[in-house]
């Protein structure tokens, strides 16, 4: 099955990037690449099936278009928006996080 090419936003790869360092300094190497493996599964994902994230924050920050879709394993949810031809993951953030906050940031 085919899907629309994802495209990370600056903070998003940023988000990623931290996340990384943190499991490799809690976890070691094998740990981190876990959940690189866990990332890259659930982008694919989201980039054949947008429409199954959840659209709970969209009502909330009154963003229309906004989806988020779970780490499978881990804490974290990757923030999209459905464009026509591409998916754009705007953050990649732990669930734990005041979430409706990182919003209010300037976005692309």
């Amino acid at each position: 099955m085919t899907g629309k090419p994802v495209f990370l936003f600056p903070q998003a790869e940023l988000d990623i990037r931290e996340a990384i360092r943190h499991y490799q300094q809690e976890g070691g190497v094998n740990l981190a690449g876990k959940w690189v493996e866990a990332v890259e599964s659930g982008l694919r994902h989201i980039g054949t099936h947008p429409g199954t994230g959840s659209s709970r924050y969209a009502m909330v920050l009154k963003l229309v278009g906004l989806r988020f879709w779970p780490v499978k394993r881990f804490p974290q949810l990757i923030f999209y928006v459905e464009r026509e031809g591409q998916v754009d993951v705007w953050r990649v953030l732990h669930g734990q996080q005041d979430l409706p906050e990182w919003i209010r940031e300037p976005l692309p």
